[in-house]
């Protein structure tokens, strides 16, 4: 069965009376994914291809790639109901109250239509004390939803950005067929949990995803939670990836787990600007810099919990860095922009199609004051709308790198 949200339409709990046709989840129905694996209950999208989860063994990174933020369903059809059925891993802490349930967030012909819950699945408990985790098993669960109009019409199903979410079954009460992409432009993100959507209020929300729907364009979101380290893998996943218009966003997980110093932090860039280019050598590439976070803005990583309200949910992070330490190459957000700022600069000479965007405008100081960074990290639901509505004025405008205009006279591809 399903959650029932009463605020928005199209989500039921009715008993099931309806004669269903089953449809297998295959590939060709789904957007946003880069691989599909089959597990014994259905498929798992997954927002890296095997080699490069092969190459990888960090947990935090094998659980945000399987995450599936800005993945969907995508239909053709004339059906009034629809069921999923799925499986979903939901994380949990040690001592903290239950998070919310992840949100499917049903669009028809574009518009959000419905949005409902999962009960059932997986919970992969995480003790943030000690680093451990354990994963207690649960059953299957179904989402569902009717009332859809009867005609034929474009369906899309937004799966939850922060649960692994395992398809099992797809049911709907009339034909279905999969949707060509009609010609819109492929816009291809990489950035960190801000990026893949943590503490938006549902998937079609994300501020990837709102930007992608004010840009007109298909989101392809690798935005990794904890993961946005520049690793080779990743680069050559966006390096082989097909798209239009590619943006990375590079430098708070670098802090947060203080992976690297000023020495490393330089090359490594140019490194992974140079493996994407061997792919897209004229498509517009956006490098952006961190949106604003008081912590860490001159002050190092790593980024530390702050237990002290764990158990009201209020979970709050400091930085555990010294600031003195900036002195022997440690990294700040302040160094990180100035030299991203440089790094672009530089490359642009020789790659009119590399821009740069400073993350402070998309979230400063005075954005802070009015919509603090809750756990001082992460943006809350109205942050992610107010930063993909500025992106999309900023990257997709007249001026902006992603204009179609500029797409156009550039013939990038």
């Amino acid at each position: 069965m399903n959650h029932q949200h009463d605020d928005v339409p199209g989500s039921s709990t009715t008993p099931r009376t309806t004669a269903w046709i089953t449809r297998p989840v295959t590939a060709d129905l789904l957007r946003g994914a880069l691989d599909l694996e089959r597990t014994e209950h259905g498929v798992l999208p997954h927002r890296l291809p095997a080699r490069a989860r092969a190459q990888c063994a960090d947990g935090q990174l094998a659980m945000a790639e399987a995450q599936p933020s800005g993945v969907r369903l995508v239909l053709r059809t004339r059906a009034t109901a629809v069921e999923l059925d799925t499986l979903r891993t939901k994380v949990a802490y040690q001592g903290a109250p239950p998070r919310p349930d992840g949100v499917y967030d049903l669009l028809v012909d574009g518009r959000l239509a419905g949005r409902a819950s999962v009960t059932g699945g997986n919970v992969l408990m995480v003790d943030m004390a000690t680093g451990s985790a354990e994963t207690r098993p649960g059953p299957v669960g179904t989402v569902r939803f009717t009332g859809l109009p009867d005609r034929v019409k474009d369906v899309e199903i937004w799966l939850p950005h922060n649960e692994i979410t395992q398809l099992v079954a797809l049911r709907t009460d009339a034909p279905v067929e999969a949707v060509s992409e009609q010609g819109r432009r492929v816009w291809l993100h990489h950035g960190s949990s801000i990026s893949h959507g943590s503490d938006a209020a549902s998937p079609s929300t994300t501020w990837p995803a709102l930007a992608a729907s004010l840009g007109g364009v298909e989101l392809i979101n690798l935005g990794l939670g904890g993961s946005a380290l520049l690793d080779a893998f990743t680069a050559r996943a966006l390096r082989d990836t097909p798209a239009d218009l590619i943006s990375v966003k590079i430098g708070i997980n670098l802090i947060n787990i203080d992976l690297m110093r000023l020495r490393a932090f330089t090359p490594a860039v140019h490194g992974f600007l140079d493996t994407i280019r061997e792919g897209h050598p004229a498509t517009p590439l956006l490098v952006v810099s961190p949106i604003l976070c008081p912590i860490h803005e001159d002050t190092p990583g790593p980024s530390a919990p702050d237990f002290s309200n764990l158990s009201t949910g209020k979970l709050q992070f400091r930085a555990a860095g010294d600031p003195a330490e900036r002195a022997s190459g440690k990294l700040t957000l302040n160094v990180i922009r100035d030299e991203l700022a440089r790094v672009v600069k530089q490359r642009a000479t020789d790659d009119p199609n590399l821009h740069y965007l400073d993350g402070h405008d998309l979230y400063g100081e005075a954005d802070f004051a009015e919509l603090p960074l809750p756990d001082q990290l992460h943006p809350d639901a109205a942050t992610h709308r107010r930063i993909g509505e500025r992106f999309a004025a900023l990257a997709f405008g007249t001026d902006g790198p992603f204009a179609a205009e500029r797409a156009c006279s550039t013939g990038a591809k």
